[in-house]
């Protein structure tokens, strides 16, 4: 199974999507400072997954949610799903 994932910052608000095929292991990395992009703004919290059962499916989604387009799609779900 292969995961495409939203991570949220706590110190600034900022999102971080990304690809992996353990989500647990992936996002205890990013909390440990293992990844260059997101060290500077942990702690982060999983805030949205999609589970794919093949690669290029999971692959494309996270190419989409890192366009414009689909970075546009992430805030629009956010705001219903989590109001301000």
């Amino acid at each position: 199974m292969y995961f495409v994932y939203i991570l949220q910052s706590d110190k600034d608000g900022r999102l971080y999507i990304g690809f992996t095929d353990n989500i647990e292991r992936r996002s205890k990395q990013h909390n440990e400072g293992k990844s260059l992009a997101t060290k500077p703004f942990r702690p982060y919290k999983l805030i949205y997954y999609e589970a794919f059962l093949d690669i290029k499916d999971a692959k494309a989604r996270e190419k989409f949610l890192k366009s414009g387009w689909g970075r546009r799609s992430i805030k629009k779900m956010l705001k219903f799903y989590f109001p301000t």
